[in-house]
């Protein structure tokens, strides 16, 4: 493609804001402080999460700019930015969410790959674009359509970066097709996020958006979308963010056995303090977020202050002066709720969160029960423990 090319080094990386956790240098991988992350219900872009798997494409020419849309077709298309730009803009409130979220509080049960996360691989945002069922419908595929006449069931992302993994070949992912052209999935070609124009760290000029799906779905610096029969073969959709028993290590792992990992499961965690903070006797706020895959949303978070021998309900809410009811129209269904209690502390105590989501989802107790090698989607229950001064 010309305009769009993947650079060969780090040389020309962007500037990223001083006070974001660095996981990774090369590639770039960092997130926001716990307090930054939950200083927003949209988070800025400064401090929304920054996953890469190499150096950042730049930008020659946009004018020169285009997505080829092919693979199984009759009629192959290529499409400019503006092209894109002409069909329906939607703002969509979405959050993404790293498969390795809590990567980090895993590998302490038993060691894990991968890069380490706190709990802040999880950012909201306004993403703008058209949707991917308004331009599959430009090369001939209706709204709602499993399989095309020539055996497409799936629609593939090619972006344009150089990955390691992939041997210095594009990122690449798939959805199902039915999700690609069911409108109401909301599965976006964006050109904005948070209403200006997306920036490089996070896929400038136009990037994939999948909500209530991981983030390693959303395909950024887009290149060629294809339709083919089966999923993408692509590392990052066979051999990486696949979810296995605890009993699978790198000596007996058959990729093949699993499913790649689709919708996120629910998951929270408390933002308002770390591990070991110190606190005055008394009344203190537990906050945090908590959000699941697939559009479900939130209808509980409960919070314990010993250790999970009791519990009370937390106040859930997302936009400021309108109450949050899971599923309604005046919520955001792809997006987080932020949630705050205020406690007693009397001593040094163990304070908990687990959310329950729309379907009474769960998050599960303990780490052991769903460690895996990748340290995936690490769900479970989220502790820190306060010492009181």
């Amino acid at each position: 493609m010309e305009g769009l090319r993947g650079p060969s080094d780090y040389s020309q990386e962007p500037t990223r804001h001083p006070s974001l956790r660095i996981n990774a240098k090369t590639p770039f991988n960092a997130e926001a402080t716990r307090d930054d992350l939950i200083a927003s219900y949209i988070t800025p872009v400064d401090f929304f999460f920054k996953r890469n798997h190499g150096p950042i494409p730049i930008i020659d020419d946009i004018n020169s700019y285009y997505v080829s849309v092919g693979g199984l077709l009759e009629n192959p298309k290529q499409l400019s930015l503006a092209d894109i730009k002409k069909l329906p803009k939607y703002n969509v409130t979405a959050t993404l969410q790293c498969a390795g979220n809590r990567r980090t509080e895993m590998s302490k049960t038993r060691t894990v790959r991968g890069v380490g996360w706190d709990v802040a691989a999880v950012s909201n945002a306004i993403w703008g674009g058209a949707k991917l069922a308004d331009v599959l419908e430009l090369v001939g595929i209706s709204n709602h359509t499993a399989v095309t006449p020539s055996g497409g069931k799936h629609v593939e992302f090619i972006s344009v970066d150089n990955c390691v993994e992939e041997h210095g070949g594009p990122y690449k992912a798939s959805i199902p097709l039915d999700q690609a052209t069911n409108p109401a999935a909301d599965v976006l070609l964006a050109y904005e996020m948070n209403g200006e124009v997306i920036n490089r760290d996070h896929g400038y000029p136009l990037r994939v958006v999948v909500p209530g799906v991981i983030g390693a779905r959303s395909v950024k610096w887009l290149d060629r979308i294809d339709i083919i029969e089966e999923e993408c073969q692509g590392f990052f959709m066979q051999k990486d963010y696949k979810m296995f028993p605890p009993t699978v290590d790198w000596d007996n792992i058959i990729w093949s056995t699993r499913k790649p990992q689709m919708d996120f499961p629910v998951q929270s965690a408390i933002c308002s303090f770390k591990d070991e903070d110190v606190v005055k006797q008394g009344k203190v706020t537990i906050a945090g977020y908590a959000v699941s895959g697939g559009g479900r949303g939130i209808e509980r978070v409960d919070i314990s202050v010993d250790g999970g021998k009791t519990w009370l309900e937390a106040h859930r809410f997302q936009k400021t002066d309108v109450p949050y009811v899971s599923g309604d129209t005046s919520s955001d269904k792809w997006a987080w709720v932020f949630f705050k209690a205020a406690v007693e502390i009397s001593g040094d105590a163990e304070i908990i969160a687990k959310a329950v989501d729309s379907s009474a989802n769960v998050q599960p107790e303990s780490i052991g029960a769903i460690w895996n090698l990748r340290g995936i989607l690490n769900t479970s229950w989220h502790h820190i423990c306060l010492q009181v001064a």
